[in-house]
């Protein structure tokens, strides 16, 4: 018989290695590589159906699969069922993660409680004994006799087990405690994770269940394990929230069957995550009246616009090299922005500290926020409030110009939803459709701009 081999696998970006070094000649990162034993092929070994990469895989026309709609089911959490592309769908694996105690295994067993006897359901736990669990599904306040548990950590038995009670819904809490006896490295390593991982996907495909897996966090907020992980999964979902806040949001960063950076927001309370159904609301803060360095704009998070408030903090700096901070905005296009806004707007705060703050603990990657970060620095640098009931959206370029940004008459529409009189936004995005007025939408006016010196003229 064979010997096992050892590799040493990246955990970062996958590569393998015959003996460990320091760096990964692949992706660069340093202390990546960690111990993989290559186990030698068995004779014999069956593969069957039903899934990608299957044995007896046969070229099929596009044409005999493209009308097959994907089998989606709604669980029943609107947010949830948002972020997840409108469901639930067969044979699906989704990988969820966050920092500890943020709500993953909370929200999992409110999935199963809400799925209740519409499909049968296994929760299958290697962390919690199940005298916990059923304390914290009472404490929810979730009805006991739909849910079954299992409490177990070897994905053969796992995987036994579920074949003899054939659930439609398998949760596995959580991914890093599970191990395979075909290797010997200890559970949560590169190789126990990668092996017990795939093992359970090639049960989802060939089975139609669908799985969900819990994952550990590194202290960089990555998922713990090798990288491949979220490579090997239908789709990934990250919990994100800021510490002491009630607020959970919840992210796809990977999503095979529905639309990326997708956003759910819950509530944590003493029932578990309630949903927000109006996002906006918690964006906004509620002050008594108009305040120096805060802003409104409209981002886009998947398929929703969402308002923000983004708030600026410029104050003299006693140091010799001024402090740029953003919270929720890349500091890099911070420190551009306001170059862009010395330049272009004659403002100089290259002697003052400035903190920019995205309200909510929501992350802002899109370029919209450009021009109400800067109508925010401004607006506390002269320590004058913008006008009441103010929104703005847009790009803005090094060389002083205002773009467009997508689904621009979509965010006009929510922002006079919620009672907003005027909104700045580039001249492209102006509604163009005959039956609107381009200048309002319902009582907001519309102020269509092409360059940030008359932008700012508008708030001065």
């Amino acid at each position: 018989m064979a010997k096992s081999k050892t590799a040493y696998v990246c955990n970062q970006c996958g590569a393998e290695y015959t003996k460990w070094q320091g760096q990964c000649d692949a992706c660069g990162v340093w202390n990546t590589l960690s111990e993989f034993v290559i186990e030698p092929a068995r004779p014999g070994a069956v593969k069957r159906t039903g899934y990608a990469g299957a044995a007896q895989a046969k070229i099929v026309p596009l044409t005999e699969v493209a009308t097959e709609a994907e089998a989606r089911t709604r669980i029943g959490i609107g947010e949830l069922d948002r972020v997840l592309g409108g469901g639930m769908v067969e044979g699906s694996v989704v990988l969820v993660g966050g920092d500890p105690g943020i709500g993953k295994s909370t929200l999992l067993l409110q999935v199963l409680g809400a799925l209740g006897e519409r499909l049968r359901s296994l929760y299958v736990s290697g962390e919690e004994s199940l005298a916990q669990i059923a304390a914290r599904a009472q404490r929810l306040g979730l009805a006991l006799e739909p849910l079954r548990c299992l409490a177990e950590t070897c994905v053969e038995r796992i995987v036994d087990n579920a074949q003899k009670d054939a659930p439609r819904v398998l949760v596995i809490d959580s991914i890093q405690t599970i191990w395979t006896e075909t290797l010997t490295a200890a559970p949560g390593s590169v190789s126990q994770v990668r092996e017990s991982a795939a093992r359970l996907v090639r049960y989802a495909k060939e089975t139609g269940t669908s799985i969900f897996l819990v994952g550990h966090v590194t202290k960089d907020g990555g998922i713990a394990g090798p990288r491949v992980l979220e490579h090997m999964v239908d789709a990934v979902l990250y919990f994100e929230g800021e510490v002491g806040s009630r607020f959970r949001l919840l992210r796809a960063f990977k999503n095979r069957f529905g639309a990326v950076n997708e956003l759910g927001v819950f509530a944590m309370s003493d029932k578990g995550l309630r949903e927000v159904p109006n996002p906006s609301a918690i964006f906004l803060s509620a002050h008594t009246g108009p305040t120096p360095g805060s802003a409104v704009m409209v981002t886009r998070e998947g398929t929703r616009p969402l308002l923000v408030e983004v708030q600026a903090l410029v104050d003299q700096s006693s140091l010799g090299n001024p402090r740029r901070v953003a919270l929720g905005l890349e500091q890099n296009r911070l420190a551009m922005l306001l170059a862009v806004l010395h330049r272009h707007g004659g403002a100089a705060v290259y002697d003052q500290d400035v903190f920019v703050n995205i309200v909510g603990g929501i992350r802002v990657q899109e370029t919209a926020a450009d021009l109400p970060v800067l109508l925010a620095v401004l607006s506390s640098f002269r320590d004058r409030p913008l006008p009441d009931k103010l929104v703005a959206f847009g790009e803005v370029g090094l060389s002083g110009e205002i773009r467009p940004v997508p689904n621009g008459e979509e965010r006009l529409r929510e922002a006079a939803t919620h009672g907003f009189l005027k909104a700045i936004v580039p001249k492209a995005n102006a509604p163009k459709h005959s039956k609107l007025n381009q200048n309002k939408i319902g009582e907001m006016e519309i102020v269509a701009v092409e360059r940030l010196s008359e932008a700012l003229d508008i708030v001065r």
